[in-house]
């Protein structure tokens, strides 16, 4: 497990070059597509080629937010090397959380078929979500939906479990709401699918917000036995809310953890 403490040295040296000189950075224009039952923004620089692809799933309960809430993270990604996507997808109670997933492997299909043309490179595809992002992320790279995906970034939830965190009484009313049928939640967990074979590195981090530390170690340790190539970031320092917010700020361990992952990962 990366410490935060240990961390904060490396990312600092990482972040203070030229291409981090301002703390929070404005976000540079995206280009708006419409990937069928919802729409995405790419953000990338002009005459690229190949570069690696950070394709972003927000959080919100699972029934609000949108792809505009991405923070500083396409200026930092861009000036880092990467071309940056950020997603829309049906929210509840239009959408229940199974069509979610659907709508997350239909957007990530058509990032993979189209991002060359944006100097993206479609074999080098880091899924990163945050909350209800990252359980989306997590079910879908897990379960097979996203063909190819490089790597995972999970930042921050609890829903990895559904079934162990009705037991331990996690089952909040948010949680409640998005997951209302108990004969669902096997198969919309993400552990119900980490099986036995190896799965893409993933990168699990969690806040201080109750319960993320126990279910993020858990399911660390799941995937860590399939013999998957598993980070477990210790955020306790953060909110729920500043672990998301804070990537891409100078400084900030969450970030430098994460680029020394994608590093090693993307190679």
């Amino acid at each position: 497990m990366i410490d935060r403490r240990t961390l904060l040295l490396m990312s600092m040296a990482l972040l203070t070059d030229g291409a981090s000189a301002a703390s929070r950075r404005l976000s540079p224009s995206p280009q708006t597509i419409d990937y069928g039952p919802a729409r995405l923004d790419i953000y990338a620089g002009v005459g690229e080629n190949s570069l690696p692809v950070m394709f972003f799933i927000h959080g919100g309960a699972w029934r609000a937010g949108n792809r505009s809430n991405v923070d500083v993270k396409p200026g930092f990604l861009l000036d880092n090397g990467f071309c940056f996507v950020s997603i829309d997808y049906r929210m509840l109670p239009e959408a229940d959380v199974a069509t979610q997933a659907s709508d997350v492997d239909q957007a990530y299909r058509y990032v993979r078929a189209n991002i060359a043309g944006y100097g993206g490179d479609p074999n080098r595809i880091v899924v990163m979500g945050h909350s209800a992002g990252s359980h989306l992320a997590g079910l879908t790279g897990l379960r097979g939906g996203l063909p190819g995906v490089a790597a995972l970034v999970l930042n921050d939830t609890r829903a990895y479990d559904l079934e162990a965190l009705a037991r331990s009484g996690g089952m909040t009313p948010a949680y409640a709401r998005a997951f209302p049928d108990p004969a669902q939640w096997r198969a919309l967990s993400p552990a119900s699918h980490v099986g036995s074979r190896r799965h893409p590195p993933t990168f699990v981090a969690y806040s201080r917000a109750t319960g993320r530390a126990a279910a993020s170690r858990a399911f660390a340790e799941r995937l860590q036995a399939t013999g998957t190539e598993v980070t477990l970031f210790d955020g306790s320092a953060y909110s729920h809310m500043s672990i998301n917010r804070n990537f891409g700020d100078e400084g900030d361990a969450l970030t430098g953890a994460v680029m020394i992952f994608l590093k090693a990962a993307l190679g």
